[in-house]
C-alpha cells in the first residue's frame, strides 16, 4: 500500500490505564470511572483509499470480527451519516495491538477512521463533533479522537489533558482475552472506591487497577506475567485487559529488562507520548483547526 495506489498511513497507537477505579453504578447503566490515558508511540496503522462509487469497504480489519461488528467500519459509516457525504472509501487495518489486552485497539481504529475521512472527504466536523461521534462507538474512542494523553472520569469521555513524566514502558502480551463485558458484571468488581486526585496519582499515591484482583483469579496466564514483570518492578494491568506494563524513566532500563527475559508471554517496547501521531499525521494532510 503506497500513496501511488492511493492509500493514506494514519496511525493508531495504543494506550495504557496507567490506573482505573470504578466509583459506582450510573443511572444510564454504565459505571462512573477513573483513570489515566498513556498514549503511546507503538499501535495499529489505518489505511484509507477514497472511492467516488460511495461504497465504505473495509478490505481488512481486525482478525475474527466480522465486517459489520468492527469499529472502523462502523466509524466510517457513522461520519457518513452525520456528515452527510456520499463519497467512499476503503479501510484496510494493519494490526499490531492484540483483541482484549486492554489497549484500545479497536478504539483507537475508530478514532483514526474518523479523523482521517474527516480530513479526507473534506467534511470539517472538527474534534469536538468527532469525540462525540466516538463516544457512541466506545468510551475510549474520544481520547484516541483528541490525541492526548489525559485524566479521564465518566465512562471515560471527561477528559483533561495530563503531562506525564517521559517514561518507557515494557508490555507483557499474553495470549488471553479478557471480555470486559464479563468484568463489569462481576459481582466481586469493587464499584465504590473513593475517589482519586491528580495530585494524588502524580506523586505516585495511586497506581491501583479495580479489575486486577478479578483478572488474576480469572486468567492464569495474566496471573503469570504480572508476576514475572514484578521483578523489574511495579507490575500493572492496563484496563480490564489482558496486556500487563512496568514503566521505566528511560530506554537502556528497559531494553535490560528485555534483554533479561527468559520466558513467555512476548513483550514489547513503547515509549510514552503527550500527544498522539494521529494528531501529526493530520496537519501533515493541512487540516485545519487541530492543534
Amino acid at each position: 500500500m503506497t500513496p501511488s495506489e492511493g492509500w493514506s498511513a494514519w496511525p493508531a497507537p495504543a494506550k495504557l490505564n496507567l490506573f482505573l477505579r470504578v466509583l459506582g453504578r450510573r443511572s444510564d447503566g454504565y459505571h462512573e470511572l477513573q483513570t489515566v490515558f498513556q498514549l503511546l508511540d507503538w499501535g495499529d496503522t489505518v489505511w484509507l483509499r477514497l472511492r467516488s462509487d460511495g461504497r465504505l469497504n473495509l478490505v481488512a480489519g481486525a482478525p475474527g470480527v466480522p465486517a459489520e461488528q468492527d469499529l472502523a467500519l462502523r466509524a466510517a459509516r457513522v461520519l457518513a451519516e452525520r456528515s452527510g457525504c456520499r463519497r467512499g472509501a476503503d479501510i484496510r487495518i494493519e494490526k499490531r495491538i492484540p483483541a482484549g489486552a486492554g489497549l484500545g485497539g479497536g478504539s483507537s481504529d475508530a478514532a483514526s477512521v474518523l479523523v482521517g475521512l474527516d480530513r479526507l472527504w473534506g467534511t470539517g466536523l472538527g474534534e469536538d463533533v468527532l469525540a462525540a461521534l466516538g463516544l457512541d462507538l466506545g468510551a475510549d474512542v474520544p481520547v484516541f479522537v483528541r490525541g492526548r494523553s489525559a485524566w479521564a472520569e465518566g465512562r471515560g469521555e471527561r477528559l483533561r489533558p495530563i503531562e506525564l513524566p517521559n517514561r518507557w514502558f515494557v508490555l507483557a502480551l499474553p495470549d488471553a482475552h479478557v471480555s470486559t463485558a464479563a468484568l463489569f458484571q462481576a459481582p466481586d468488581l469493587t464499584r465504590n472506591a473513593a475517589p482519586a486526585t491528580i495530585q494524588g496519582f502524580l506523586s505516585d499515591e495511586v497506581t491501583d487497577n479495580a479489575f486486577t484482583p478479578l483478572v488474576r483469579q480469572r486468567v492464569p496466564a495474566v496471573a503469570e506475567a504480572l508476576d514475572l514483570l514484578g521483578r523489574f518492578g511495579q507490575a500493572r494491568m492496563s484496563g480490564t485487559g489482558s496486556a500487563c506494563f512496568v514503566a521505566f524513566g528511560d530506554r537502556s532500563a528497559a531494553e535490560a529488562a528485555i534483554r533479561h527475559w527468559d520466558a513467555r508471554p512476548r513483550l514489547q517496547l513503547a515509549r510514552g507520548l503527550s500527544r498522539s501521531p494521529l494528531l501529526q499525521a493530520a496537519e501533515r494532510q493541512g487540516l485545519d483547526g487541530w492543534p
